[in-house]
C-alpha cells in the first residue's frame, strides 16, 4: 500500500485550492456540488431499477415458454437413462 507523504499532502492541497478557485469563478458552492452528486446517484438508482424491472418482465415472459420446454426435455432424458 502506498505511503502518504508530506509531498502528497501538499499536492492535494494545491489541487484542492485550484479546483476550488475554478469552481468559485463559476459561483459553485460545496452544497451545490453535494446536491448534484446526490441527485446524480438518485437518478442512476432510479434508472437502474427501471431497467431491472423492464428486464425482469421479459425474463418472466420468456420463462413461461422456456422452463416447461426444458422440463419436458429433462424428464425425457431422465427416462432414457433409466431404460
Amino acid at each position: 500500500m502506498p505511503r502518504i507523504t508530506f509531498a502528497t499532502i501538499v499536492k492535494l492541497l494545491i489541487a484542492s485550492f485550484l479546483v476550488g478557485l475554478g469552481l468559485a469563478l463559476f459561483d459553485v458552492t460545496p452544497r451545490e456540488v453535494v446536491a448534484w452528486g446526490r441527485d446524480l446517484l438518485r437518478e442512476i438508482a432510479t434508472d437502474f431499477w427501471g431497467w431491472a424491472s423492464w428486464a425482469l418482465s421479459y425474463v418472466l415472459l420468456g420463462a413461461v415458454v422456456v422452463v416447461p420446454v426444458w422440463a419436458v426435455f429433462y424428464l425425457l432424458r431422465a427416462l432414457r437413462r433409466r431404460s
